[in-house]
């Protein structure tokens, strides 16, 4: 067996768990691909392919988990699907269109993007008062935030962690009071921009299969796994671990990358 397999499929069951306890999956599966791959240009975007492919199973999984808290949610599904559609397009196609290169340089960039989001979840929750009821926004207030999650569909579209924070942040500016809708939604705007950005991968050949499908059969079960333990699991243990992993990743792309040593 490939001993990069082994690992893979390792990271990704890790990246599970992670994604059912406090997110950040990505941070974990996407530099594993990039050992396995490589650190061309193009492998660092069949990377990007793989991890998302990989990842997305797990993410409707969640969606259904969450099916009753839909119920009363329309008309914030109205509003924010349409930008998390085109945003999740736009970023997506940005991926396989762009040179490869433009990709590989930016991959320090969205790490430490991902990982600060992460490190400043809890402020960003405070600012925003996720999980608490607010009077109903202002039809600019409302566009305003349209136009945000248009820019968090790109991000979703081209790279995607950390996107559930800023879309939490956005729901409880919107009025959404009741955490249990607001991860809801959540998971029903990443699957879409998630869904599109892996169809868009697929057919333009972006996908690694021989790593994708054992590492979907392993976040399947670290997400099971997750979500089992969840409750005995120290949330904010799990995401300081995904911090220091992120910002150490961060400083080696960026040294790696850009030559900095």
């Amino acid at each position: 067996m490939d001993d990069r397999l082994i690992w893979l499929c390792l990271a990704a069951a890790a990246a599970g768990v992670v994604n059912a306890v406090a997110g950040g999956g990505t941070l974990l599966t996407f530099p594993a691909l990039i050992l396995a791959l490589g650190e061309s240009a193009e492998a660092s975007v069949v990377a990007n392919a793989t991890s998302t492919t990989a990842l997305f199973p797990g993410s409707l999984a969640s969606m259904w988990g969450y099916r009753r808290e839909f119920r009363g949610t329309a008309h914030w599904i109205r509003w924010l699907l349409w930008p998390s559609i085109l945003g999740g397009l736009l970023g997506s196609w940005l991926v396989v269109q762009l040179p490869a290169t433009w990709f590989k340089l930016l991959i320090p960039w969205l790490i430490l993007t991902a990982t600060l989001l992460f490190l400043l979840q809890p402020w960003i929750a405070r600012r925003t008062g996720i999980g608490q009821r607010h009077e109903e926004p202002s039809p600019q207030v409302i566009w305003t935030i349209v136009a945000f999650q248009f820019l968090v569909g790109i991000y979703g579209g081209y790279f995607g962690a950390g996107i559930g924070i800023l879309m939490l942040s956005s729901l409880a500016l919107m009025g959404v009071g009741d955490i249990h809708k607001m991860n809801a939604l959540k998971t029903l705007f990443a699957s879409v921009m998630n869904g599109l950005a892996v169809a868009i991968f697929l057919w333009n050949g972006k996908v690694n299969w021989h790593y994708a499908i054992p590492m979907i059969v392993a976040a399947s079960v670290g997400g099971f796994l997750g979500a089992s333990v969840a409750r005995r699991l120290d949330k904010n243990l799990v995401r300081r671990t995904v911090i220091g992993i992120g910002l150490v990743l961060s400083i080696h792309y960026f040294l790696r990358i850009y030559q900095i040593v």
